[in-house]
């Protein structure tokens, strides 16, 4: 839909946003990555708490300044946001089960005590930013093996996966 420049305390990247109908999502890119192989890479979701509020109850916004530091370290890579608030039941969900995660549930459990998915989050549109990007394989910064499971699933080439840390 629309493109440009964004500059981050981790570097400049090039913004694209993306539009299916329903969601934006949008890729931020460093560096020349078409053609490229082992292309750093995080698929990110949207989380309010983290991002917006600075919640020290999820790692969320760690993650993405781990996910930018590396990226700038090598000197090119992609992320990718993607609009799944509350692992793609919304911010409702998440509030609905907060009082189950602090029972000591996890948040997947927590979100299915009140009647959601563990995780409903969808990868299919980053699978399809990817490949219009045009890396020929990239190296997922994640832990999450689902995403990794639909990108390939979807006809992107995973390397591995690299550790989140510094």
């Amino acid at each position: 839909m629309a493109e440009g420049n964004l500059k981050t305390k981790y570097g400049e990247y090039h913004e694209i946003l993306y539009y299916d109908g329903q969601k934006e999502s949008y890729a931020l890119i460093m560096g020349d990555v078409k053609g490229e192989e082992d292309v750093l890479c995080r698929v990110h979701s949207s989380c309010i708490f983290g991002h917006h509020f600075n919640s020290i109850e999820c790692d969320c916004r760690e993650q993405m300044e781990i996910s930018q530091q590396l990226i700038q370290k090598e000197g090119k890579g992609i992320v990718i946001w993607l609009d799944q608030e509350g692992k793609g039941n919304g911010h409702y969900a998440l509030l609905k089960s907060a009082a189950f995660k602090k029972q000591g549930m996890s948040q997947a459990e927590a979100y299915e005590a009140v009647g959601f998915k563990k995780d409903a989050r969808d990868f299919r549109s980053a699978a399809k930013i990817l490949k219009e990007i045009g890396v020929k394989s990239i190296r997922m910064l994640t832990n999450n093996p689902k995403k990794v499971e639909t990108l390939t699933q979807y006809g992107i080439t995973v390397a591995g996966m690299a550790e989140t840390k510094l």
